[in-house]
């Protein structure tokens, strides 16, 4: 007879304290929520559903803090700019402010218009929907982050409104015009943010890293890229992350972040000379050179994501308690300072207790990230919203983030691929020197050339080298390629990343849909 624990036990078991700990502490929190708005809401009509309701946001919340935030401080820990203990604090920190300052006052009771609230009259009902669509989108994303999958907080919660509220209303009750803008937005949010931080990256090979005196190189350009993400930062945490404190337009907030960039320029031309005399001439002392833009911006990230994600964990909280304080369903409703709260500290707990898994694979599980690479990401992260604001495209902070990624790795992959042929060329051009110093040197001026130069470069030496045959067979430098795009973008990553995208919102809407028949089935009496 088998008597050794099935799979499932044995998980439970192997639990370790640090596991047990987190656990608890997570516990800990739903409980406290519990008895603060039990506190709080003594003679309200309804009050034990307002009570699972803030139990259940302050859920959600922490899943929005292990998942979603790895996306505003992954890439920086990665490149190793920060620490990961560093980063959790910065982001904790920020993100909570952001919610707290700049979380507004008023929340859209049905989140990116995707269901008509006018059809659903019934203020139970509607209680009923925005609790199942509450937790569905909890569920999906600790999902998630379990299997390692950084998905949208957004798409989440949009599924599960839609689900619940097909169930509740039916499928007349859905604006299908903007669920195709957001389906639409799975392509177009990894495709701007991978193609923006890739021409950034380019810009940084071709202008610095490939040049002979890199540092020389490095003082006129990076202020200047640091200036350009000054106003990046500045126009998006104008129109993004502080829009319900001071609402403008785009060029007024355009001519303020070119005020503020100017001055960031001015500022850090003479610091960044003065850091470049104790680095050394290489790819790794021009990267030392992008670490506090890199801190700015993990911050600054960190800050307009509590400002407006917290929506995705309070919205449908404060539209539950208006709805059962008022006995109405209003399409816009008031945020109390306790419901607030609840998002921010929850968004900051999830961080500390399950974000470093997410942290680690945005970071570092998809490809390789140095200094450059991950400031490339954070200038896509917000000239993409930028962009997107302006053209009135639905877009993923996740997406763009984690489609910047696997930008400034494929593009890598491009550069690396052809530096192996180029190295194949080199050895094929001296194959019969017998001084080794004679490669180094030919490979140290190819490492030199410009990247607009490196075309002539080649042609040039396949001119000297003539008709010599070549070590490698053409069946051996395809198998050389193939073996750097493998190693340096993970397509398992790629793959599974891509299939949670696709599935988030039917997957939260079917959850959504069955945990509204059956809180319906409970609440309604027979």
């Amino acid at each position: 007879m088998n008597t050794q624990p099935d799979g499932g036990q044995s998980r439970l078991l192997n639990l370790s304290p640090g596991d047990l700990m987190r656990l608890g502490i997570a516990i800990a929190f739903t409980i406290g929520i519990m008895l603060y708005v039990k506190s709080q809401v003594i003679g309200v009509p309804n009050s034990m559903i307002l009570i699972i309701a803030s139990m259940v946001g302050g859920y959600m919340a922490m899943n929005i803090g292990a998942n979603d935030v790895a996306n505003n401080v992954g890439p920086a820990v990665g490149s190793k700019a920060i620490t990961l203990t560093g980063a959790i604090v910065i982001a904790g920190i920020f993100e909570a402010a952001g919610a707290l300052i700049a979380g507004g006052s008023v929340v859209s009771t049905i989140k990116k218009g995707i269901i008509n609230p006018e059809l659903i009259s019934n203020p139970e009902v509607f209680v009923w929907l925005m609790l199942a669509a509450l937790l569905a989108a909890a569920i999906w994303l600790n999902a998630a982050t379990m299997f390692g999958a950084p998905v949208s907080t957004t798409h989440s919660i949009v599924g599960g409104v839609l689900g619940a509220g097909i169930a509740a209303g039916g499928l007349g009750i859905a604006n299908w015009g903007t669920m195709g803008q957001i389906a639409a937005s799975w392509v177009i949010s990894p495709v701007l943010g991978g193609l923006i931080a890739a021409g950034f990256l380019y810009i940084i090979e071709h202008q610095i890293i490939h040049r002979k005196n890199k540092l020389e190189a490095a003082q006129k350009v990076i202020p200047l890229l640091v200036g350009v993400m000054a106003w990046a930062f500045s126009v998006y945490l104008i129109l993004k992350g502080i829009k319900k404190i001071w609402k403008t337009d785009f060029l007024t907030a355009s001519i303020v972040g070119l005020v503020i960039a100017v001055a960031v320029v001015y500022i850090a031309r003479p610091l960044i000379k003065k850091a470049s005399q104790s680095l050394t001439n290489s790819r790794d002392g021009v990267n030392e050179m992008f670490i506090i833009p890199l801190i700015f911006s993990a911050a600054l990230l960190s800050f307009a994501h509590g400002a407006n994600d917290v929506a995705n964990a309070i919205g449908p909280l404060a539209a539950i308690n208006d709805a059962i304080l008022s006995g109405e369903v209003h399409s816009k409703a008031g945020i109390p300072l306790w419901v607030m709260v609840i998002g921010a500290l929850g968004i900051a707990i999830g961080l500390a207790l399950y974000g470093p898994k997410l942290i680690r694979t945005v970071g570092s599980e998809i490809t390789e990230l140095d200094k450059t690479r991950a400031y490339c990401i954070a200038m896509a992260a917000s000239i993409t919203v930028i962009i997107a604001t302006q053209l009135g495209l639905p877009v993923s902070s996740t997406h763009i983030a984690v489609g910047g990624v696997f930008g400034v790795g494929f593009l890598r992959e491009y550069f690396e691929s052809n530096r192996a042929q180029m190295i194949d060329h080199i050895r094929d051009h001296h194959k019969d020197d017998t001084d080794h110093t004679l490669v180094e040197a030919s490979l140290q001026e190819y490492e030199d050339t410009p990247l607009s130069e490196k075309g002539l470069f080649l042609k040039k030496l396949k001119q000297e080298a003539g008709k010599g045959e070549s070590v490698l067979t053409k069946s051996e430098r395809k198998q050389l390629k193939k073996a750097y795009r493998q190693e340096l973008v993970q397509r398992s990553m790629v793959y599974k990343i891509a299939a949670a995208w696709i599935i988030t919102v039917p997957a939260s809407g079917l959850l959504a849909a069955t945990l509204y028949f059956l809180i319906r089935g409970i609440m309604v009496p027979y």
